[in-house]
């Protein structure tokens, strides 16, 4: 399974769509759940609700600025790689005020998409077409680049 943890819940219409879009896309390779928790404007209290969220025994990716960068055939390859040895994948997106140590501590590595900063639900839908992409270039399927 794929899980997606996040802090906070989507208000804009069109970026739900993009996610609800690309969710359903990868729910025809692979189980896809996206875990939203109530964000919070104490940092303390937003950690420890990500915290609840993650299960120590998933293979667990925060996504961070000062993560490693992979192109998309690159990242496609590390995620079939990965699903070859852990039969659950957790991505982990912070709030507006990132990831907390304690967060990142738990995680098998991290990930940067860039070094830029996006607001949190296009980020979202970046992921998950990323993911989908995985997917396609992983079955020799044809998909736009």
């Amino acid at each position: 399974m794929i899980k997606i943890i996040c802090a906070g819940k989507i208000k804009e219409e069109y970026l739900n769509a993009l996610i609800n879009d690309y969710a359903k896309r990868i729910n025809k390779y692979h189980k896809l759940s996206i875990i939203e928790v109530k964000d919070n404007d104490n940092y303390n209290i937003e950690t420890d609700n990500i915290l609840k969220a993650i299960n120590e025994k998933d293979y667990n990716i925060a996504l961070c600025i000062d993560g490693k960068e992979y192109d998309s055939l690159s990242f496609a390859t590390h995620l079939n790689d990965l699903f070859n040895h852990h039969s659950n994948i957790s991505f982990i997106i912070g709030g507006s005020l990132g990831l907390d140590e304690k967060i990142i501590n738990l995680c098998a590595e991290k990930i940067s998409f860039s070094s830029m900063t996006f607001p949190h639900g296009l980020f979202r839908g970046i992921l998950l077409e990323q993911i989908y992409r995985s997917f396609k270039i992983n079955n020799n399927e044809r998909y736009h680049k």
